[in-house]
């Protein structure tokens, strides 16, 4: 058993009898060891793993699918997950164990969920030591003597040498992740981008928890020194990893959490931030990982004789990453888990340049918000996205959601009056103009507002009414430009500011006409004003 090895079995039950060239359970120090000899990796200045994805440098949104069987014909939301037949899936996972035949390939037996209660046993297999490292970084670690009695509940097989056939296996390219919930099994190919195996594990429980009465959520998490937890809603790239990092609060997790009968837990034991255009200055914290040992940097340019980073530098990819565990974050939780949250906190990169920088949301708001998800694919994120473009992601993550939002929504509204969470909308994304014409929301106004809402004094200023969009907005705050607060003055023309607002109330009706018939009048109630929007179009 070589030095980085721990505990483990090894993988009859998937149908592979050759242990030989199994490498299970590694610790950090050998997956980074093997990275290097295989090629797989390279040194940068400080220790961290610099690795490149070729053309998948994002999520393949298009090439996932679920297998629609007896189990999820009537479970799953169909309108936003592609079916894939039991039969594909089948000649799928025979033509992929042929692949692994005689080939070197990597094992981490994990936690997905720091609550012992609720969490997900996972096994994950790829043949890429740093694909290994990667997810070690981001799920739950067993202590070792949790590994003796091991027993997985999902596997996930990852291996990007793989190349699907559309024809043979019902997907659309030669990349593919294929979820069965029958077969607790998933499995992925034709991609080296490591994200698909970290975002596979959250779409799992986001099908298993709400069964238990768990809301997982799509989030980052911290929590002040009173216990005074909040929640930030949000897609990639809206700021959660970002604006959850505060050196005054302690970091709960980055990106994936469930909300239980005892409070918020993590899902993961690591971090995946985006690391494009990353200052010092401003998100010191994340910064520094770049430069500690064993962080796995996704697309990040390095300089080949002085092995520096360039982290302003996207001719790799603009969604260019970095995976670490929790605890390179100075304030972060070991535990990964806290008490029931004060504060929900909904982030929007709004593209258009309407939203202001926060707003304060009614219950009834909270709920519209939520099912709406509004936002826009920041460039990077999904394959082909160049550009911010506005859309509308439900629940925030509609992407990794298989049950219907109704579900999500419904959850979420009763935790909020069980607890009397106060929720907030937050505009991260443009002002002065949509993208191309404004400038982007400065993070120190964004940090300021959000310090006064998490501390409670936001909730004395004044407020006027959107007379679109219904919802409170501070008109003065200390230490932030109170012209910023409203988005109307900071345009150069404000009639094209009311055009630009109706067309995305407008949007917003729109897509929240699919919704209209899961929740009550109240949250329809909370829907932006027709009449306003007649009378900003004209």
């Amino acid at each position: 058993m070589p030095d980085g090895m721990m505990p483990s079995r090894d993988l009859t039950d998937l149908g592979i009898e050759d242990a030989s060239n199994l490498n299970i359970n590694w610790t950090e120090e050998a997956l980074y060891e093997a990275a290097v000899r295989r090629g797989e990796a390279q040194v940068a200045k400080g220790g961290a793993l610099v690795v490149t994805t070729g053309q998948h440098t994002g999520r393949s949104a298009k090439d996932k699918f679920t297998v629609r069987d007896a189990e999820t014909e009537t479970s799953i939301w169909w309108e936003n997950n592609a079916a894939m037949e039991p039969a594909r899936f089948d000649a799928l996972w025979a033509d992929m164990r042929a692949h692994m035949k005689d080939r070197e390939l990597f094992v981490q037996d994990l936690h997905g969920g720091a609550d012992a209660s609720h969490r997900l046993p996972v096994r994950v297999v790829t043949e890429l030591a740093w694909h290994a490292l990667f997810i070690r970084h981001l799920l739950r670690r067993p202590a070792r003597e949790e590994l003796e009695g091991f027993a997985p509940e999902f596997t996930i097989v990852n291996l990007p040498g793989f190349k699907a056939d559309p024809e043979r296996h019902g997907c659309r390219s030669e990349t593919v992740i294929a979820i069965s919930f029958t077969e607790r099994l998933v499995l992925i190919g034709g991609t080296s981008y490591a994200g698909e195996t970290k975002k596979s594990v959250f779409t799992i429980l986001n099908y298993l928890l709400p069964k238990a009465g768990v809301m997982p959520m799509h989030c980052s998490v911290n929590a002040g020194e009173a216990g005074d937890a909040a929640v930030f809603f949000g897609l990639s790239g809206t700021g959660k990893t970002t604006l959850s990092a505060d050196p005054r609060r302690k970091l709960i997790g980055d990106d994936e959490h469930g909300w239980s009968e005892r409070g918020l837990f993590n899902f993961e034991g690591g971090c995946y931030a985006k690391m494009i255009r990353l200052s010092r200055a401003a998100e010191p914290a994340i910064h520094a990982t770049t430069t500690m040992w064993g962080t796995v940097l996704e697309n990040v340019v390095m300089d080949p004789a002085t092995r520096e980073l360039d982290l302003d530098d996207a001719s790799l990819a603009e969604n260019s990453r970095g995976a670490y565990p929790l605890h390179y974050i100075p304030n972060s939780s070991e535990e990964g888990m806290c008490g029931h949250p004060k504060t929900l906190v909904m982030l929007t990169c709004d593209a258009f340049g309407v939203m202001p920088p926060i707003a304060r949301l009614t219950p009834e708001q909270a709920m519209y918000h939520f099912l709406s998800g509004y936002t826009a694919k920041v460039a990077g994120t999904e394959k082909g996205v160049t550009e911010p473009s506005a859309t509308f992601s439900t629940c925030f993550g509609a992407p990794f959601m298989p049950r219907h939002p109704a579900e999500y929504g419904d959850l979420l509204r009763r935790l909020i009056d069980e607890h009397g969470a106060r929720c907030w909308l937050v505009n991260t994304g443009w002002t002065g103009g949509p993208y191309g014409f404004g400038e982007r929301m400065p993070i120190k106004a964004t940090r300021a507002l959000l310090n006064a809402a998490l501390d409670g004094s936001l909730n004395d200023a004044q407020f006027r009414t959107d007379p679109v969009f219904g919802f409170e907005v501070p008109v003065d705050v200390p230490g932030v430009d109170a012209a910023i607060l409203n988005p109307r003055n900071t345009w150069a023309d404000p009639s094209a500011y009311d055009q630009q607002a109706a067309k995305l109330a407008a949007m917003f009706t729109e897509n929240f006409a699919r919704f209209e018939r899961h929740v009550d009048e109240a949250v329809l109630d909370a829907a932006p004003d027709a009449e306003a929007l007649r009378t900003a179009a004209e």
